[in-house]
């Protein structure tokens, strides 16, 4: 599958286009900067011995994606996705996006949409997103000789995109879990404020969710 990854540079980013260029999927890294994506791309092919990693603007990215991962800043949703909404127009959106402000009274900063996932949906109409890979640590995700030891939650609207989300999930290893509609994306997102507090009280850098009874 081809894959655009927007805000690809990051750690988040690069880790899941590294797992899925493993996983013998083609990768596009999408940044506001196009030399810095294709400079990212060159590492990671070199990295996983892959040429199946490319870079481009952000808004060529998204138009050459099958699926499209907005492994972007929350903060930068409003700005970024204006431009290359016509790029994502009727494809799968992957939200990986958390609205964490660190240093203030509240780690988990939601948006008045409820969820960044719901910002996104609203900035791209056209498209069907769906909300994932939040709780995946990018540690776990750069560290591609071991196994991922978490279950991938998801939500959205959309059945068949969802099952999209849940194939590229279970081609890096991952068990995945439909938890609903995208309106549960705002409790999903807030997951992550609690794992990245038990990752600064326990010195971790890859605490995990798994769901029992499954």
């Amino acid at each position: 599958m081809d894959i655009a990854i927007l805000g690809g540079t990051g750690k988040e980013g690069a880790g899941l286009a590294a797992r899925w260029a493993a996983a013998g999927h083609a990768i596009v890294i999408g940044s506001r900067d196009a030399g810095r994506a294709r400079a990212k791309a060159a590492e990671l092919a070199a990295r996983t011995m892959t040429a199946t990693i490319g870079g481009a603007s952000n808004a060529d990215a998204a138009r050459q994606g099958e699926v499209v991962v907005l492994a972007l800043p929350a903060a930068g949703l409003a700005q970024t996705l204006p431009e290359v909404r016509e790029g994502c127009r009727g494809k799968v959106v992957v939200s990986t996006a958390v609205p964490l402000t660190f240093g203030g009274p509240r780690l988990f900063t939601p948006p008045p949409a409820g969820s960044s996932a719901e910002e996104a949906q609203a900035l791209l109409p056209e498209a069907r997103v769906v909300a994932a890979f939040h709780h995946i640590a990018a540690h776990e995700l750069s560290e591609t000789t071991h196994a991922i030891e978490c279950d991938l939650l998801l939500c959205g609207a959309d059945a068949a995109a969802k099952e999209t989300v849940a194939e590229l999930g279970r081609s890096m290893g991952l068990r995945p879990i439909d938890v609903g509609a995208l309106s549960n994306a705002g409790p999903l997102e807030g997951i992550t404020a609690v794992l990245a507090t038990i990752n600064r009280r326990y010195k971790l850098k890859n605490s995990g969710i798994k769901i029992t009874g499954l």
